[in-house]
Order: C-alpha cells, then structure tokens, then sequence
C-alpha cells in the first residue's frame, strides 16, 4: 500500500486554511510602543520602517528578521520577553525593508543599509546607552545583526548569531548546488513553495509532530483573545503552513520584489576572518553566542562552524538534530538560552 505519511504531514494550503485553529495563527500582542518611521535619508530614502516594542522592563532586546519574515514571525519570542515577561524586557521588532508594513524600494538591498536602518530606528526610540542592546539575528537577520554590531560595538550588551553565516558559501557539491539554485528559482504552487520551506527550514520529525506552540490565553497581559481562544493544530507543518498563507495573503506586505531584494543582500552579505576577528575584540567574546544546527538545509552547518573559527564567540553551540528556526522547534530551550546570554550581558556591564 502507498504510504499516506506524506499527505497527513503536508495537507494542501485549502485543507489548512479550512483548519479551525487557522484565523488564530497570528497572535494578537498589543504593543507598547508602535510606527513607521522614515529613514536612510542620504541613503536613498526615506524608507519607512515598521516597528514595535513590547514590554517595558529596563533590558532591551532585539530581534532582526531573516528573508521574508515579518515581524510576526517572532512572536512566540515577543509574547514571553514583552508580554509574560514585559515588566524585565522591552523587546524591538521591526520589518526590514522589503517586507510587511515596512516600504519596498526598487533599489539594491544590502545587509549593512539594514543595519543603518535599524539603528535609526533604535536611535528614534531612545535606546543609545552604551552596552545597552541585546541583539538577536536568525538567518538574514543575524547577517543584519553582523552589521550592527560592527558599525556600533560600544552599544552591545549581547550578541546572538543564530542558523547564520559571514558570506553564503557553496558547501556542497557543484551539481548539488545547482540543483538547489534552479528549484529555488523555480515557479510554484502555494503548495509546492510552502512545502519547500517547510523542508528546508524544519526537520522532518518536527514536522510531523503535534503542533508544539504554548498559544496565548487569558493569562497573557496586552494580547486580545479571540472568541473560541487561540486554536492548535493538527502538526508542527500547519502552524508553519497557516502563517506562510497568512503572511502571502497580505498582496501589500509580501511582494516578489521585496523577497528578491531581501535574497540579493543576503546573497552578497560577506564578512572577512579579519573584520569579523575586530567584530569579536570590540563587542567582547565572552558576549557573543553562535548558534547553527546539524539538520539546517537553509544555511548548511559549515557556515556556522566557521563563524565559531574565525569569531571565537564566548559560547559556540553546534547542535545535533536542529534545523534552522529553534525559536519554533525549541522555543523553551531557546527563550531560556537567550534569558542566559542578556543576564550575561548585564553583568558584563555592570548593571
């Protein structure tokens, strides 16, 4: 008989989208503090940028989107530093530019004018002590996060680098890395392409587990709780394929054009053994976690490894088993890790 573990892990965009649990996948966290700000003017600008800060508390954490997340994509992180724990956090997220409610200019991306619009926008909302940011990057985002702590490394307080690389390399063979080139170019069904993310994102078995996010309920301060509650779904692969629909829903957020030029400054993001050796000697070893997975197709294992060599982070985790989102796959162990690395980092600094 044909297996039927391919269609009970991969259900199509209309099964999912039928899911009761599917209009509650994006969760409702009322923020503290909300805009559009425009920057880069002198750089192409303005550009705006949208952004939010949740919570309150006095430790100022960032998280930095990778290629095509929206912000939302972080909100299991947002609800436990700026909802649950929003009196000890104030936690900034924002869009890159490209994506969600941020402005997509048609003009060349790079990870070093996302930094600069990012630290406008830290600059606008008052975070300018130094050694005040805790700064947390996955993917694109921790290229962006790269950028920021080189061009300002008396501000940083904690660095995390997580599934990320200096400059995107071809690890495997010439025949393999063209395949995946050509697939990633390819046209697709909404089927096919959220499949195809799902794969190279999670692990298989993470997947087909049962859907493992701790939804929001009454007990959760500033987040609006729908009649019926925040629903669960059958597996891990719903929850991503609902807020994959979701997001590609939004005709004005999620555009090709904004992807593509997310995907060129991730492409031509690159830091030098040296520049990221001046990164390690500024900012401080002992404040910086590098942090890749064994079973991440998205940025292979090796790029992790060697930004462990050449940044000699105080903690360098490669970790057997993850793929390439642990703020979904693991997102206790993750939280947990992160509240280390700010306590370090406050330390460090004397507060």
């Amino acid at each position: 008989m044909p297996s039927t573990s391919t269609t009970a892990v991969f259900p199509s965009v209309e099964e999912v989208a039928k899911s009761p649990a599917f209009s509650t996948a994006i969760w409702q966290l009322e923020p503290h503090q909300s805009g559009l700000l425009p920057v880069a003017a002198g750089r192409g600008g303005p550009v705006n940028i949208s952004w939010e800060v949740h919570g309150d508390g006095p430790v100022k954490l960032i998280f930095i989107c990778g290629l095509g997340f929206f912000k939302t994509a972080y909100q299991r992180q947002t609800m436990h530093f700026g909802h649950i724990h929003g009196s000890k956090y104030s936690v900034l997220v924002l869009d890159n530019r490209g994506m969600g409610g941020s402005s997509k200019p048609l003009v060349r991306y790079s990870t070093s004018e996302m930094a600069q619009d990012l630290l406008e926008v830290v600059d606008h909302i008052g975070w300018t002590s130094p050694q005040q940011l805790h700064v947390c990057g996955i993917s694109m985002g921790g290229m962006i996060a790269q950028e920021l702590g080189y061009a300002v490394p008396e501000r940083i307080s904690s660095l995390s680098l997580v599934c990320t690389a200096a400059k995107i390399e071809n690890t495997t063979s010439f025949a393999e890395n063209m395949v995946n080139r050509i697939t990633m170019l390819l046209p697709k069904s909404p089927d096919r392409s959220i499949q195809y993310a799902a794969k190279a994102i999670f692990p298989a078995a993470y997947l087909a587990e049962p859907d493992n996010a701790v939804v929001p309920d009454e007990s959760i301060p500033r987040c609006k709780i729908p009649a019926g509650g925040y629903g669960k779904f059958r597996n891990n692969y719903e929850r991503f394929a609902a807020q994959e629909i979701r997001k590609q829903q939004d005709k004005d957020g999620f555009t090709k054009k904004g992807f593509l030029l997310q995907l060129i400054a991730a492409g031509w993001h690159h830091k030098s053994p040296a520049q990221l050796k001046e990164l390690g000697d500024k900012i401080g070893r002992e404040r910086i976690l590098v942090l890749h997975g064994t079973d991440d197709r998205m940025i292979s294992t090796p790029h992790g490894r060697k930004l462990i060599e050449y940044l000699r982070p105080g903690q360098g985790l490669i970790v057997e088993g993850l793929g390439h989102a642990p703020i979904n796959e693991r997102t206790h162990w993750f939280n947990e890790l992160l509240e280390s690395r700010c306590s370090l980092g406050e330390k460090l600094s004397g507060r």
